[in-house]
């Protein structure tokens, strides 16, 4: 994860931003990819194929608390450009009334993971082109 922008200051006093540290969302990636077994192996170490994600993660406040999340993803070999991109956006609403940042939690939690699934999705329907390689 090499990038991840946050946006969306509350209104309230004391929670004026979202608890949501890049390390955790490169934590859920890797583990759900894992899980998924899209891959014969996942860790965020250096490979062979790499897939960088760079992730934005937005929240409003109209009547609910809206969270919107858009992945830019890339992946291809780490030696070299990468073979293709990707574009996930995912929006969900959490509550009307926000106490504290563990209030995020699930909407973000339910948020990247749909926004994996389809990630992932895309990335098995091109499965041909990381077996062969760029043509």
């Amino acid at each position: 994860m090499p990038f991840l922008a946050i946006e969306g200051a509350d209104h309230r006093p004391g929670i004026t931003l979202l608890d949501w540290p890049a390390q955790d969302l490169r934590s859920a990636a890797i583990n759900y990819i894992q899980s998924r077994r899209s891959f014969a192996s996942v860790s965020d170490k250096p490979a062979g194929l790499t897939l960088r994600i760079n992730a934005w993660l937005t929240m409003r406040s109209r009547r609910d608390y809206h969270y919107r999340l858009r992945l830019e993803s890339a992946l291809g070999p780490s030696s070299t450009a990468s073979i293709k991109s990707y574009l996930v956006e995912k929006e969900t609403v959490g509550s009307n009334v926000r106490w504290t940042t563990a209030s995020d939690q699930t909407p973000i939690t339910e948020i990247v993971q749909a926004a994996l699934d389809e990630l992932l999705s895309q990335i098995e329907a091109d499965h041909l082109l990381y077996q062969n390689g760029p043509r």
